[in-house]
C-alpha cells in the first residue's frame, strides 16, 4: 500500500512513509497529498495574527553555532539588554493598534534577576490587560529554573501568575542527539524541552513546536523530530502549531553551509502536514522562508503565516532579507494573491475577522 492509499484508508503514516516522502522525486505529488490533508482540515483558510516580536536581551551564555543574534556577555560588541520601560514602550507605541499577541524570546542572560521577567509580564498586562503573552521558550524556562534554583514547574507557575498565557516553540532545533551535540551542545536538551512542554500543557496552557532544518540534519533526523512531537501531542494535545524554521547561514559559525532551497522548504512543510496528523496547524514563518516561498507553502500543507511580526531581530541578524514586519492588510493581500482566504485569529485560533 503506498502513502496515498494509507491516507485514503485513514491510516497514520510511519517513519518509513516519511522517508519515502522525503525521497520521492515528484515534489508536486508530495505537495498535492499535503494540500489535500490541509484542505480537509482548513479548506482554503489561512490564519495570521496581529503580533509583535520582542527580544529584550541578546546576551546569552549558550553558544549555538547557527545563531547570529546572541552575544556572550554584557559589553561585547552588539550586546544589548533593554530596560523594562524600553520593553514596555514597544507596546505603548502601538496602543492605537489591534495587537493581540506579544511574542518574547531572549538570550540566556546570566545576570538578570527573575523579577525582571515577572515584572516584564506584569507591565504588559497593566498596559493592555487583554493582550496574549506568548513568552519564553522551553530553553529559557530550563535556564531560569537552573539559574534561580527552582523547578521547571515552579518557574512556569510564577510566570503564569505574572501574566504568561502560552509558550512559543523555539529552542527545539533538532531533537536528534547527534545534531544537538554539534550545533547547540550547551543548552536544554531534547528530553527536558519535551518535558517542559508537557508540563505547560498539563497546566492548561498551549504551546507550539519548531524544527530548525536545512543544516547538518538528515531526513531521518527530521522525521525523528516530527514523530517525537507527534508522540507528545498524542499524550497532551497541547501543541497548536508545528513551525519549520529554515536555517540561515549568514553571520554565524555555520556560514559555510548553503541555505535550504525553496524545494526543500516546501517538502518539509508538506511532510510535516502529512506526518503530524494530530497537530492542527502547520505554520509557514514568512520571516524565515521568504514571502514568496511562504505563499507557495500554502499549497504544500501550511495553513498559517504567523503574523505581522513587528520588531523581529533573530532572523534578520542571520541575514533574512524579508520585511521587518507587515500590516494586517499586507498579509491579507499576500494570502489572497496566493489563492487563499485570509483569517485573522488570536493566539488560540479564535477567529477575529475575515479581511475583505
Amino acid at each position: 500500500m503506498d502513502v496515498a492509499d494509507r491516507l485514503d484508508a485513514g491510516e497514520r503514516l510511519s517513519f518509513d512513509d516519511g522517508i519515502r516522502l522525503f525521497e520521492a522525486p515528484d515534489l508536486l505529488a508530495v505537495g498535492w497529498l499535503a494540500n489535500r490533508e490541509r484542505e480537509r482540515r482548513h479548506a482554503g483558510d489561512t490564519f495570521f495574527n496581529h503580533n509583535i516580536r520582542i527580544e529584550a536581551t541578546n546576551v546569552c551564555v549558550a553558544s549555538c553555532l547557527f545563531c547570529a543574534f546572541a552575544r556572550l556577555k554584557p559589553g561585547d560588541p552588539g550586546a544589548y539588554t533593554m530596560s523594562l520601560e524600553q520593553v514596555w514602550d514597544k507596546l505603548r507605541q502601538r496602543q492605537d493598534q489591534s495587537v493581540t499577541e506579544i511574542h518574547v524570546v531572549n538570550g540566556l542572560h546570566p545576570d538578570l534577576p527573575f523579577s525582571y521577567y515577572l515584572e516584564l509580564l506584569q507591565g504588559f498586562k497593566r498596559i493592555r490587560p487583554d493582550v496574549h503573552l506568548k513568552c519564553f521558550t522551553a530553553v529559557e524556562i530550563a535556564f531560569f529554573a537552573d539559574l534561580y534554583g527552582m523547578s521547571d514547574k515552579q518557574v512556569l507557575l510564577e510566570l503564569r501568575d505574572a501574566g504568561l498565557d502560552s509558550l512559543p516553540g523555539g529552542g527545539a532545533e533538532i531533537f536528534a542527539e547527534r545534531v544537538r551535540r554539534k550545533i547547540s551542545h550547551d543548552k536544554c536538551g531534547t528530553e527536558r524541552y519535551l518535558a517542559i512542554h508537557r508540563t505547560v500543557h498539563r497546566l492548561g496552557m498551549r504551546s507550539n513546536v519548531t524544527m530548525l532544518y536545512g543544516h547538518i540534519e538528515t531526513p531521518a533526523e527530521r522525521l525523528d523530530h516530527m514523530l517525537r512531537a507527534r508522540d507528545l501531542q498524542d499524550d497532551t494535545g497541547g501543541f497548536q502549531a508545528f513551525i519549520p524554521l529554515a536555517f540561515h547561514p549568514d553571520n554565524n559559525q555555520m556560514r559555510k553551509l548553503p541555505a535550504p532551497t525553496a524545494a526543500d522548504t516546501l517538502r518539509v512543510h508538506a511532510v510535516a502536514r502529512l506526518l503530524l496528523d494530530n497537530i492542527p496547524h502547520i505554520k509557514a514563518f514568512w520571516i524565515a522562508t521568504g514571502v514568496d516561498v511562504a505563499q507557495a507553502a500554502l499549497w504544500f500543507g501550511a495553513d498559517d503565516l504567523d503574523g505581522t511580526v513587528h520588531e523581529e531581530r533573530i532572523y534578520h541578524m542571520a541575514g533574512a532579507r524579508t520585511p521587518e514586519g507587515m500590516t494586517t492588510n499586507e498579509i491579507g493581500r499576500l494570502i489572497r494573491a496566493a489563492g487563499r482566504r485570509p483569517i485573522e485569529r488570536d493566539t488560540l485560533y479564535n477567529v477575529l475577522s475575515v479581511p475583505v
